[in-house]
């Protein structure tokens, strides 16, 4: 399963049109939205960089205004780490990932108040992306880049949803299930208003969510939980921990 997600995400990466080759490593480029879950290289199964090819990967993000960063198994490359920390970066997060498959996800019990729905309008997107921004610390309007990620899960066969509250009409949660591929979709995204946390919406929401993407045909949704209170959530809806991921950059600003 660890082999299956890491070409995923090279898959997604190769798809997305501003990505740069670079040795053994594929670099995904968002020039619209600079966040680092958008903006980092993944290496090739195997990869054994050498030190002039790590040097060209770190020019491919200064180029661009962007923090050299990865993300990938160690399982899947593990000469990776050690020719990075040789060419100074850090690893920054190590965390686990965790996969469900249809016969294992456990419905969670409903919120009462609350409705989950898909949204399909600019309204509906930029909803669902307020949501997002406001949880995960940001202030202000959601970015266009933040629409976009919602309105091209949806529109390219994965999920995005979003959970109103009954009382007032208000969104307070959103999440997304990215566009598949090969029969696999990550769940990411999840966000829920600070208002209605700790009442079971994020269960309820990435049930919905693996739901859904189940019946429009995938075998298999991914996520990276964002600590372990947050793997329980997941855990207790039918999520197996299958692997760990890396995430590693040099600790410089962008250029």
């Amino acid at each position: 399963m660890d082999v299956e997600v890491q070409n995923y995400v090279r898959t997604r990466a190769l798809r997305s049109p501003d990505h740069v080759r670079v040795g053994p490593f594929t670099v995904r480029y968002d020039p619209n939205w600079a966040i680092p879950p958008v903006n980092y290289a993944i290496p090739d199964h195997g990869a054994e960089p050498t030190t002039e090819e790590i040097g060209a990967l770190i020019a491919v993000f200064r180029e661009r205004d962007r923090m050299p960063r990865l993300e990938f198994l160690p399982s899947c490359a593990p000469e990776v780490e050690p020719a990075l920390l040789a060419a100074g970066f850090a690893v920054v997060n190590r965390a686990p990932l965790l996969a469900c498959a249809p016969g294992s996800l456990v419905p969670p019990a409903p919120v009462t108040g609350t409705a989950i729905s898909e949204p399909c309008d600019p309204a509906g997107f930029t909803a669902a992306a307020a949501v997002q921004h406001l949880a995960y610390g940001e202030t202000g309007e959601p970015t266009e880049g933040e629409i976009a990620w919602l309105r091209g899960a949806h529109e390219g066969g994965g999920v995005a949803a979003l959970v109103t509250d009954e009382a007032d009409g208000t969104t307070v949660a959103a999440g997304g299930c990215s566009i598949p591929v090969d029969g696999m979709s990550e769940l990411c995204g999840l966000a829920v208003a600070a208002s209605h946390r700790r009442r079971g919406i994020g269960a309820a929401l990435s049930a919905y969510l693996t739901a859904t993407a189940f019946d429009r045909g995938c075998k298999v949704v991914w996520l990276e939980p964002g600590d372990a209170d947050v793997e329980r959530i997941y855990a207790g809806i039918g999520y197996r921990r299958v692997g760990d991921k890396t995430d590693m950059a040099l600790d410089v600003s962008p250029r």
